[in-house]
């Protein structure tokens, strides 16, 4: 039987250093011999990469929120059975941009769709892989607004269809992140993000290793990964 992997999902909002911090993980995890696989949400498969397209800018924004979040369940569900299933039986750490909280956050809390209408897709689209850990990168939104902005500008490219969007929308949804960590602290883990680079760096990969190291007499705990 293939032992399982470990699977890492970043959340937060725009502009909390994601992309960086998984860079940096994906880096020191690899320098100690250890499969990694990044990827993201909404894509990391052919079929979620074209979704991908249509949800970022703003095509299936007329046909309302709920559409959308089927869209994203769609495109989930796609990318867990091509790509992240399939790396987590091989017993690589998969890094994730964003998983399901980013729907709980972005279509629940500010979308204002039922949660049990949420809880409900998410549960056919993940179809029973949830991360061991969730990093929820904090960070108040007028500065991750900021970054966001500047990172845009930096490499010729507009904001996105939610980064223009207001800053009360924002803060709505950092809460939003910080409520799921409150509800489910043992996969959650906040890092204050509003600090450098490198003292993000250090906390998160403490909370990574140790469930690649567990303390002895205790097995590490693996991906929960339900046929």
């Amino acid at each position: 039987m293939a032992r399982s992997g470990l699977f890492i999902s970043f959340e937060g909002g725009e502009g909390a250093g994601k992309s960086t911090q998984i860079r940096r993980l994906s880096a020191a995890l690899r320098a100690k011999g250890h499969d990694v696989l990044v990827t993201r949400e909404p894509g990391g498969s052919p079929g979620a990469e074209a979704v991908r397209h249509v949800l970022l800018n703003g095509a299936a924004e007329a046909y309302g929120t709920r559409m959308e979040a089927l869209l994203f369940a769609a495109a989930r569900s796609d990318h867990v059975e091509q790509v992240i299933r399939p790396a987590l039986e091989r017993g690589t750490v998969v890094l994730c941009d964003r998983f399901m909280d980013s729907s709980r956050v972005y279509q629940g809390v500010t979308g204002n769709l039922e949660p049990d209408f949420i809880e409900a897709l998410q549960r056919v689209a993940i179809n029973g892989v949830i991360p061991d850990r969730t990093i929820i990168l904090d960070i108040p939104a007028e500065l991750g607004l900021e970054r966001a902005r500047s990172r845009g500008q930096a490499v010729s490219t507009g904001p996105d269809r939610y980064e223009k969007e207001k800053l009360e929308t924002h803060e709505k949804r950092r809460h939003g992140f910080l409520d799921i960590a409150i509800r489910e602290p043992e996969r959650c883990k906040v890092v204050n993000a509003a600090r450098s680079e490198d003292l993000i760096a250090a906390e998160i990969q403490k909370l990574v290793e140790v469930l690649l190291r567990p303390e002895p007499g205790k097995a590490r705990r693996k991906a929960d990964v339900i046929r």
